[in-house]
């Protein structure tokens, strides 16, 4: 849940050694690369081989490989070494920074929350805060700055049963109540898409649906707000894909079933930005939103 930007796919077994992880998200794997990449591209400038390198960095030739073909990250000492061998000590610390930012890309869920839902509710909100324009799209779930309260909980509920975590529910459902405040505070603008099963899917029971769904009129008159609802018959030019967040330019969070991402690579965060268009034109807006609330409504009751 976001409520909710690539991403690393390793865990630390030391002070500097890292081992890999299988991550779900093309984008984690494709930061790596692109890591890999650069260093591959320092080798070759400096003429040197594989095995060159590898003798140079004190280490076997295999290891010099799997690096290149990120089948295994690197440590911020490795990049040291390999700029040294290239000559190229210069290109050290901003490797070591791409070399950070990607493995602050991934989280899992667990290691997210190990500290309690609450926590990691209030951990967010200066992010809320210092945003000013607000992307939101979902295929499953209202988003989380949306939530009543009675939503929140089941949601949270869900979430804590799913992951045996400590039963911090009431403080957590209170944090995010605590920062929806944004929604009527300071000179914030949020654009919420979400696909029409989130109008229908039994994530609470039936009284406390209606009350989300209310509670989404009400938020869809709000000055700062525009709520769209794609429709279930569209047309589709992109298809339903996982909820993300997309905070001003600098930042996506995306939620997957075992890990959170955060995206701030400017190339990608742009392929967010891209698709949140793309969504956007499939939704309607105003009248057409609310017709399909008003039936959704009618269909509970």
């Amino acid at each position: 849940m976001p409520s909710g930007s690539a991403a690393s796919t390793t865990r630390t077994t030391g002070p500097r050694e890292l081992a890999t992880v299988s991550s779900p998200s093309s984008s984690v794997q494709q930061a790596r690369q692109a890591l890999a990449d650069r260093l591959r591209e320092l080798r070759l400038d400096a003429g040197l081989t594989k095995r060159e390198l590898a003798r140079a960095c004190g280490w076997h030739e295999s290891k010099s490989s799997r690096i290149e073909h990120a089948r295994r990250p690197p440590s911020e000492d490795d990049i040291r070494a390999w700029c040294t061998a290239c000559a190229s000590e210069d290109q050290a610390d901003d490797l070591i920074a791409s070399l950070r930012a990607v493995n602050s890309m991934y989280v899992e869920w667990r290691r997210l929350h190990r500290s309690g839902l609450r926590r990691q509710q209030e951990a967010r909100l200066p992010l809320y805060e210092r945003t000013r324009h607000f992307r939101s799209y979902q295929a499953w779930l209202v988003p989380g700055l949306l939530h009543t309260r009675a939503y929140a909980t089941a949601v949270m509920h869900s979430l804590r049963h799913r992951q045996s975590l400590p039963d911090d529910v009431d403080e957590a459902v209170n944090a995010r109540m605590r920062r929806q405040q944004v929604l009527n505070e300071g000179d914030h603008r949020f654009a919420f898409v979400i696909e029409e099963a989130v109008l229908r899917n039994a994530v609470c029971d039936r009284e406390a649906l209606i009350g989300q769904l209310d509670h989404l009129m009400t938020c869809a008159s709000l000055p700062s707000v525009s709520l769209g609802i794609i429709p279930a018959q569209t047309e589709r030019t992109r298809w339903p894909v996982e909820g993300f967040w997309i905070f001003d330019d600098d930042q996506v969070n995306v939620e997957l079933v075992s890990s959170y991402l955060t995206i701030t690579q400017p190339r990608e965060v742009h392929e967010y930005v891209q698709a949140f268009a793309e969504l956007s034109a499939m939704a309607v807006y105003g009248a057409m939103a609310r017709k399909l609330l008003t039936s959704a409504i009618e269909a509970l009751r």
